[in-house]
């Protein structure tokens, strides 16, 4: 835990925060607190800051917060995810907070089983904990906007803008793309980080988009791209493409 993000609803008029959960112990076990210690904090979906200890106890942790001017920009990157198996998407939403994900649609498509929609690990009480628990890593404080999409096609050919606005590069991995993320990211003319607006991935199930599905893609603004000629677990795929858009989307120093 690398910030500890705390909730405009705990915060008393006077910026104060009371903390009684594993974050409590967190500053108690691990980073040993002491009263006047300063601590990096953040508001959640808002600024960064810093959290004077103001009272140590077997209970609680009290915390005095200040917080930045500045807020961090929202991470540039959206996730469109046809549906992995529960236990499979269980590992990976932490893993998306602390990789930089703004949106993330989970959709159908012809190669995922029905009853992935079924799994407790879709519900709001389930996966918002694992998503702060990446941000903490991250030390980011942006919570990442979840959606379920059940049927892919009105998505993609009516719902496309309203779902995934400002966008400004379409991106869809796959084996057949010929050319790899970073050409991707760089065609047509338009930098995207000096773009102000996002980019939009899409990565399909484990056995692969269909031909139909790709076309659809396709007709809809997506560029296709690859990653080589290995077959990836959805798991693999997520962190190593993010990683990829990460680096090349990084603003020179």
């Amino acid at each position: 835990m690398n910030l500890i993000l705390v909730f405009s609803e705990e915060m008393d008029a006077d910026g104060r925060v009371r903390l009684m959960d594993e974050r409590a112990l967190h500053i108690r076990k691990v980073l040993r607190g002491t009263v006047g210690q300063k601590l990096r904090i953040g508001l959640l979906n808002g600024p960064l800051g810093t959290g004077t200890v103001e009272e140590v106890s077997q209970e609680a942790v009290s915390l005095s917060c200040v917080w930045e001017e500045r807020i961090p920009e929202r991470p540039g990157v959206d996730l469109l995810l046809a549906m992995p198996r529960p236990k499979v998407l269980k590992r990976l939403w932490a893993q998306f907070a602390a990789l930089g994900v703004g949106r993330i649609v989970l959709a159908n498509a012809e190669k995922v089983e029905r009853f992935y929609f079924d799994t407790h690990i879709i519900r709001p009480e389930f996966y918002k904990a694992r998503l702060i628990e990446g941000l903490q890593q991250a030390r980011d404080t942006f919570l990442p906007e979840v959606s379920v999409v059940k049927q892919l096609k009105p998505l993609i050919e009516d719902d496309l803008n309203s779902v995934f606005p400002k966008v400004g590069k379409r991106m869809v991995a796959d084996p057949s793309g010929t050319q790899n993320i970073f050409q991707c990211l760089e065609s047509g003319g338009e930098k995207v980080p000096d773009s102000g607006k996002r980019v939009l991935l899409a990565v399909g199930p484990e056995g692969g988009w269909t031909p139909y599905e790709l076309e659809m893609f396709r007709s809809n603004g997506f560029e296709v791209f690859g990653m080589g000629s290995r077959i990836l677990r959805t798991d693999t795929a997520c962190v190593g493409l993010l990683s990829l858009l990460a680096e090349g989307l990084r603003k020179p120093v």
